[in-house]
């Protein structure tokens, strides 16, 4: 959380401000794509049939007018905190911004979560280990081990590796498209499939598309976390409305690309369910083609990356609130040497854990299906208080100049990310929700205990206001 109210060209107070349009491009692209489209594809049309592109172009529409939201927020408060800043500036009220604050944390939990059921079923078809249930538990907890130990040793984040992971990631993708048409060319395809809506039995087209779309919106999330560049981004007032855009549209038209050629080359029985469903299309594409190989091994980097930065996130966020005092203060606990935040690191890991052994006890539960689910929730909560926030914070003006978007937009944004969260409208497994009260009780209950022990040592109220103050 930032809550602080520096000036935003107050030297003292910025970074090193090193990333111009086309590395903050790469950042924002980079974020975006991932464990979503590898990991939801087959699930998406398993909820539309042959129109699987349609869920994803509404949620690539659903992430530009809140885009536009953090567009004018950041240009207007161009400070790295994201979110809980906006939330703090407009409410003012501690406890929403904790809550904003976790819930942001607890979608990076839920999003590497996704990401270890995704790398599981990759690894084990990569290496020929079958589709055991037991197989995939015990990869995906120790792929999760493993994120947590590279956490603990420090991970030195820089924007160089970053372009690598995002090359790595995009070749993924633009490879499954190459392939699929230059089968495509020869004659496989059937593109009657691709306007083919096939729902559920118990489901009507309207609700249908809307649950597809609460799927697809978790491979759309991640544009938000390029606000926290904003002060390491060169002139961000006032290239970042052009870039942030320009990500989104490069990633959706990407997304719905990967989406027709699927459906157009797979049926959509073998995609519906299927955990692996872009390994499935190359190898229907190209069977004899030996680069077909490589894209289960590419899926595996790509999510391994996304998990490792939401887990970083999660567990740097747990620290700084325990550090503040809003945790209890084991949380803030480091390494001697490392200086990592250990205790958070573990606690956060445990998580992880426990979200994926409780997801596999379900068999019906695929882990990136119902942790995916559960991240697109708990970001569209998040999104719908951005919305509102930035109508609010009009009443706050700053001394210079900054985007603004059309006022209906954050009304339409707001109404569109309230829509997809509530469970009559959109369709979601009830488990989602579930999971996500869970991990706000569990906020809560830590929140509520350091609360009743600061005020117990003595603290007075204006002190505790204070390190609300000072949360960075």
């Amino acid at each position: 959380m930032a809550v602080t109210e520096q000036s935003p060209r107050d030297p003292q107070h910025e970074l090193k401000r090193v990333m111009g349009p086309r590395l903050l491009l790469l950042f924002i692209v980079g974020d975006i794509l991932g464990t979503g489209i590898y990991a939801l594809t087959g699930q998406v049309a398993a909820e539309v049939g042959g129109a699987a592109w349609l869920p994803f172009l509404i949620a690539f529409a659903v992430a530009l007018v809140t885009a536009c939201s953090y567009l004018e927020l950041v240009t207007k408060f161009p400070q790295a905190a994201g979110a809980a800043l906006y939330a703090h500036k407009a409410f003012g009220i501690h406890f929403v911004t904790f809550l904003v604050c976790f819930t942001v944390m607890s979608s990076g939990i839920t999003s590497a979560s996704a990401a270890s059921g995704a790398f599981a079923s990759n690894f084990a078809i990569g290496f020929g280990l079958g589709k055991s249930p037991v197989i995939q538990l015990t990869i995906a907890l120790a792929f999760i081990l493993l994120i947590a130990l590279v956490n603990l040793r420090g991970v030195a984040e820089s924007v160089g590796l970053n372009v690598v992971l995002t090359l790595v990631e995009l070749s993924g993708l633009l490879l499954v498209i190459f392939i699929s048409l230059f089968a495509i060319f020869g004659g496989q395809a059937d593109f009657s499939r691709v306007v083919a809506f096939e729902t559920p039995d118990d489901k009507n087209v309207f609700l249908a598309i809307s649950t597809a779309t609460s799927l697809a919106f978790f491979a759309m999330v991640g544009f938000e976390d390029s606000v926290n560049m904003a002060e390491e981004t060169k002139d961000p007032s006032r290239i970042f409305p052009r870039i942030m855009l320009t990500g989104l549209g490069i990633t959706a038209v990407i997304y719905v690309l990967v989406s027709v050629v699927a459906v157009a080359l797979v049926p959509v029985g073998r995609l519906a369910g299927n955990d692996t469903p872009l390994v499935t299309v190359v190898e229907t594409a190209a069977p004899d083609f030996p680069i077909s190989v490589l894209i289960p091994f590419i899926s595996l980097f790509a999510v391994a990356n996304s998990a490792l930065i939401n887990m970083m996130m999660a567990s740097r966020l747990l620290y700084g609130m325990s550090r503040q005092r809003i945790l209890p203060p084991f949380l803030s606990r480091v390494l001697p040497g490392r200086r990592t935040p250990w205790a958070a690191i573990l606690f956060t890991t445990a998580i992880a854990l426990g979200l994926i052994a409780y997801i596999s006890l379900d068999p019906e539960g695929p882990i990136a299906l119902l942790l995916g689910g559960t991240t697109s929730l708990l970001l569209l909560a998040v999104f719908a208080v951005v919305n509102v926030a930035v109508l609010v914070l009009r009443r706050q003006p700053v001394d210079h100049d900054h985007f603004r978007t059309p006022s209906v937009l954050p009304v339409v944004g707001a109404l569109a990310c309230v829509y997809l969260v509530l469970p009559w409208t959109s369709g979601r497994d009830p488990a989602q929700y579930e999971i996500a009260l869970i991990l706000l009780v569990i906020g809560v209950v830590l929140w509520a205990v350091t609360w009743l022990h600061r005020r117990r040592s003595g603290y007075e109220q204006g002190e505790i206001d204070q390190d609300f103050e000072k949360v960075e």
